[in-house]
């Protein structure tokens, strides 16, 4: 409960800020629900829920430096890593186990937190599952209070949870912040880590992948970018654009709440690696994939009581950031809607951005990514 209480405290922290700056995209861009029409391609010529790109937040931190939280030290990185291995391992728990993996992106050693399935007598599929915007280096989220050793315990399948990627977005970026470091996930998680967990595990190479929050976010950014790679995708309480006013400034805020500056990640807001980015530009690679995408209304629900610590800015700042990934939710439904991408959008009657709402949401996402995963 303290680190579930934690955790709160420091999202709310950003989204009194991320809710002020999402409220005046609003309405500088003059944001739209439209989904956008199937030929738009580049940053040219695009229109309603594209934005112009001159109507949105500039470069650099987009949240006041007083406001901002600390991200604490960056990892040592290191230059004698040349090939990714697996150079530690842990057993945690009956069925888990912690690696410790070399990177040579990342130029460290990060870790992997892994749920096993009760039987490995025959090779299993493995999910990946991504976390919010305070990635921790020695825990996931989904570990700690998000229910998944519970629910997966169950399950046949290899569950694969990232150590670190605080403020990330689990992306490569363009350039190393002086406050993150260096961001080279999506090399980690899509070149360097699937060849050790298959040998180590033995799977049977199918693969899907999960999030919340900015993991939500990350989590179908590499769906669309790497199509061939998963076969579903499970997001919670995200926002699923990068080159529209709102998830602009999803981007930004998330980076800027810890510290960073937007301008390392992608180079110039609105230009080709943002647009690359973009899930609902490019939603047509996520075609033939399994697809559950679920939010709240930013409304009190069951987990909001007179007992809830800091019950006030719960609802109020929970419920704000909330709000805000029911618009992008019903932006990215308009746009499969549009192009007939079938998938599961679940549209819950209440509820907050907490981690209390997103443990009740991963068994209703599971019928999904067991199809997916063959299981």
């Amino acid at each position: 409960m303290r680190t579930e209480r934690r955790a709160w405290i420091r999202s709310a922290r950003t989204g009194a800020v991320c809710l002020a700056v999402c409220a005046l995209s609003l309405q500088l861009g003059g944001l739209s629900t439209a989904a956008p029409s199937s030929g738009s391609s580049g940053s040219s010529g695009n229109s309603g829920i594209l934005g112009s790109v001159e109507g949105s937040v500039s470069s650099g931190s987009t949240i006041p430096g007083p406001l901002q939280e600390d991200p604490g030290p960056k990892p040592d990185l290191r230059d004698d890593i040349v090939v990714p291995a697996i150079v530690g391992e842990k057993v945690t728990a009956p069925q888990a186990v912690r690696l410790t993996v070399a990177s040579p992106a990342l130029r460290r050693e990060v870790g992997v937190e892994i749920l096993l399935p009760a039987d490995n007598s025959v090779p299993r599929p493995a999910l990946y599952m991504l976390e919010g915007v305070d990635a921790g280096e020695k825990s996931s989220g989904w570990m700690t209070i998000g229910g998944a050793p519970a629910f997966f315990a169950d399950k046949n399948v290899n569950v694969v949870m990232l150590n670190g990627g605080i403020a990330s977005l689990y992306s490569d970026w363009e350039n190393p912040d002086p406050r993150l470091g260096l961001h080279k996930w999506e090399t980690f998680i899509t070149e360097e880590l699937p060849p050790l967990i298959d040998a180590r595990l033995e799977t049977n190479g199918i693969n899907a992948i999960a999030g919340n929050s900015m993991g939500a976010m990350g989590a179908m950014m590499l769906a669309q970018r790497f199509p061939d790679m998963y076969r579903g995708v499970a997001v919670f309480s995200g926002c699923y654009s990068t080159m529209d006013p709102l998830g602009r400034t999803a981007v930004q805020a998330t980076i800027s709440s810890r510290s960073g500056d937007p301008a390392n990640i992608w180079g110039v807001p609105g230009g080709p690696e943002w647009e690359a980015h973009d899930s609902l530009i490019n939603a047509e690679k996520l075609r033939g994939k399994e697809i559950y995408v679920s939010t709240a209304n930013g409304l009190p629900g069951s987990d909001e009581t007179l007992q809830t610590p800091e019950l006030l800015e719960r609802l109020v700042i929970g419920g704000g950031i909330e709000v805000a990934a029911h618009a992008c939710t019903k932006m990215f439904d308009a746009r499969l809607q549009e192009l007939k991408i079938p998938a599961q959008v679940d549209y819950e009657p209440n509820g907050t951005h907490a981690w209390a709402y997103w443990r009740e949401r991963l068994p209703k996402a599971w019928p999904t990514l067991s199809r997916a995963l063959g299981v």
